[in-house]
C-alpha cells in the first residue's frame, strides 16, 4: 500500500524475491513526488547508487558558533560530499525494478486479518486478498496500530527554489545548518530555534529552506515562510523569482508500532525516520532488501503461515533488538535537544561536529552499531561545554 519512495522501495524488493505482489495506491507511483530528498553521498557510494544524484556538493558547512555572539558564529566545514537526489531518475529507478508491476489506484478503507489470509478493502469496492499486507502509505496512515503517544513532535520546515538579488550562500555550497540569528528581535529568540537549510544549484538559481529539527506543537509554516524572508532581508537579498516552494511537515519520535499486529509497515508508517536528524531514504534502501528477503522466506514455509505469523517475522526482521535500541537512544536525544533554547543549540552541535567525522556521519545516517553509538554519546557528552552537558542530564 503506497506509492512514494517508502512503497516503490519495498514493492522493488519483493518483486526482486520473486513474490507475487499487488499494490495499491490512492495516486499512481508515476505522479513526481513533491519533496526534494538529500543524503551524506557516502551512503549511495556504499550502495553504489551515487549515479542518482542531480547535485553533488564537496563545498558543504554549518554555522554554529558559541551561541552567544553573531561574530561567534562561524563557519564549520564538513568535509563530507551531500547530495540531492535527481527526483525522476531515483523514482524510475525503483519502478523499473518494479519490472511492470501495475499499481491499482484505489483507496483503502479497511483491513480484515483472516485465518490464514488478509483481506484489504476498497472504498471502490473491490477486495484483495494476500497471504501478508505491507503498509508503506506513510505517517498518517489509519491501519498500523501503535502506542498512544499525544505529543509528537514534528519537524517542519517552508523552502523555495528561486533566483535572488544576491547569492544567498556561496558559490557550489551546500549548508546544512545555519543558525546565524541576528534577523530574529528578542521575542522571537525566545522561540523556537530554527536554521537555514540551503544549497546552490547552479545558474543563479538556489534552494533556501528556513526548517525547524522539532518541536511540539510544530512550528507552522506561516512562522518558517516569515523568519525566511526576515533572515535574507536582514543581508539585503530579494527574492527575484519562486521557481518552486517546498512545505515539509512529519513526525520525528512516532512511536514504533505494535509487533503483534498482523500488519506489515515500511517507511514512515513503520516510524523508520531518523528521531535524530528527519532522514530516511538512506534506511529505506539499505533495510528494503533483508526485510523482503526475509518475509519471502517466511512465506515459501510449508505449511503455509498466517498473516499474524508472518508479520511476526516481518517485524522481528525489520526492528530487531539492536535497531529498537539505537531507536530509543536517538529518541531520548531528540527529547533532550527539544529542551534547548538557541544558544544551547549552537553549543550542542558546534561539539558533535567536532566529533571524528566518521562518528558524527555514523550518528546521522544511522549505521553505528549499538556499542559504538553509546561510545559517541558518551564522548560527545566528554567534550561539550558544561552548559550542554547540564541540557544533556535535563538540567
Amino acid at each position: 500500500m503506497g506509492a512514494g519512495p517508502a512503497a516503490l522501495c519495498i514493492a522493488a524488493e519483493f518483486v526482486q524475491q520473486g513474490l507475487n505482489v499487488k499494490a495499491l495506491a490512492s495516486n499512481s507511483p508515476e505522479k513526481p513526488w513533491p519533496n526534494t530528498y538529500g543524503i551524506w553521498a557516502k551512503e549511495l557510494e556504499s550502495l553504489e547508487m551515487e549515479a542518482l544524484l542531480a547535485y553533488r556538493w564537496r563545498n558543504t558547512a554549518s554555522y554554529f558558533g558559541d551561541g552567544l555572539t553573531q561574530e561567534g558564529c562561524v563557519s564549520v566545514k564538513h568535509d563530507l560530499d551531500y547530495g540531492l537526489f535527481d527526483q525522476e531518475a531515483f523514482q524510475r529507478s525503483l519502478l523499473d525494478k518494479c519490472n511492470g508491476l501495475v499499481w491499482q489506484i484505489e483507496t483503502v478503507e479497511n483491513i480484515v486479518f483472516n485465518d490464514l489470509n488478509t483481506e484489504v478493502l476498497c472504498i471502490s469496492g473491490n477486495k484483495y486478498l494476500a497471504r501478508i499486507v505491507v503498509d508503506a502509505s506513510g505517517h498518517k496512515t489509519p491501519f498500523v496500530l501503535r502506542p498512544d503517544n499525544s505529543h509528537i513532535a514534528q519537524q517542519a520546515a517552508y523552502g523555495i527554489v528561486g533566483k535572488f538579488s544576491a547569492p544567498p550562500v556561496e558559490k557550489n555550497q551546500f549548508v546544512l545548518m545555519d543558525f546565524r540569528s541576528n534577523h530574529l528581535n528578542a521575542e522571537e529568540l525566545k522561540g523556537p530555534p530554527t536554521f537555514l537549510y540551503a544549497m546552490d544549484f547552479g545558474e543563479d538559481v538556489y534552494f533556501v529552506e528556513e526548517t525547524s529539527l522539532a518541536f511540539y506543537p510544530p512550528v507552522s509554516c506561516e512562522t518558517l515562510k516569515k523568519r525566511l524572508k526576515s533572515r535574507l532581508d536582514r543581508r539585503g537579498i530579494e527574492i527575484k523569482e519562486i521557481i518552486h516552494e517546498e512545505n515539509c511537515l512529519f513526525p520525528m519520535n512516532l512511536p514504533l508500532p505494535k509487533r503483534n499486529q498482523a500488519l506489515l509497515a515500511f517507511g514512515g508508517s513503520a516510524s523508520m525516520v531518523h528521531p535524530a536528524s528527519g532522514y530516511m531514504v538512506g534506511a529505506l534502501l539499505r533495510r528494503a532488501p533483508k526485510f523482503a528477503n526475509e518475509l519471502a522466506n517466511a512465506i515459501a514455509i510449508q505449511p503455509p503461515l498466517n498473516s499474524l505469523s508472518l508479520a511476526e517475522i516481518g517485524w522481528e526482521a525489520l526492528w530487531p533488538k539492536e535497531l529498537v535500541y539505537r531507536h530509543n537512544l536517538y529518541q531520548f536525544g531528540l527529547d533532550r535537544l527539544m529542551s534547548f533554547d538557541e544558544a544551547r543549540l549552537r553549543l550542542f552541535f558546534s561539539s558533535f561536529f567536532k566529533l571524528p567525522k566518521e562518528d558524527w556521519f555514523g550518528f546521522l545516517a544511522n549505521t553505528l552499531p549499538l556499542p559504538r553509538l553509546l561510545i559517541v554519546m558518551l564522548k560527545l557528552f566528554f567534550i561539550a561545554p558544561i552548559n550542554v552537558k547540564l541540557g544533556m542530564i535535563g538540567l
